[in-house]
């Protein structure tokens, strides 16, 4: 007996709508990266706090930290600018309170899975407060070693 369809799969119906909502809430990095140097119409926001964005952050991102978003998005965003927020990574949920919030305001958003860590982690460029523009080597497990691209 299969482990993964122990529980029976949904309808091809059911799941199409669970997927395509899904997309409709969520972005990966490699889909922002490609948005932002195409010069696509996409604002990053960063939601971390000071230390975090100073530590490295998406190039041509803006800094907000999510309590923050409420009072101040509008002076720094014009409404309906396409927002993709980001925090930390997969294990915190800051960019998903963050995206709540501009969603409140009524800004077109979504949420980039997998954070700063897994845009540091496919080697793209980050943005530091010391040291400028720098890139790390693409981690093997979550980029392919000779391109930045899954082609997926």
């Amino acid at each position: 007996m299969s482990r993964s369809f122990s529980v029976p799969p949904a309808s091809p119906a059911a799941a199409a709508a669970h997927f395509a909502a899904r997309l409709s809430f969520e972005t990966d990095v490699s889909d922002v990266h490609a948005d932002l140097t195409a010069g696509v119409d996409v604002l990053a926001v960063d939601s971390r706090n000071e230390a975090a964005w100073q530590q490295g952050h998406l190039p041509g991102a803006t800094h907000l930290p999510t309590a923050e978003i409420a009072a101040r998005a509008e002076e720094l965003i014009p409404p309906g600018t396409p927002v993709v927020t980001y925090c930390w990574g997969p294990g915190c949920n800051g960019a998903t309170r963050a995206a709540l919030e501009f969603a409140r305001l009524g800004y077109p958003v979504k949420e980039m899975i997998g954070g700063y860590e897994y845009w540091v982690r496919e080697g793209l460029p980050v943005q530091t407060a010391g040291a400028g523009l720098i890139r790390r080597p693409a981690d093997d497990l979550t980029a392919p070693a000779t391109n930045l691209s899954c082609g997926c």
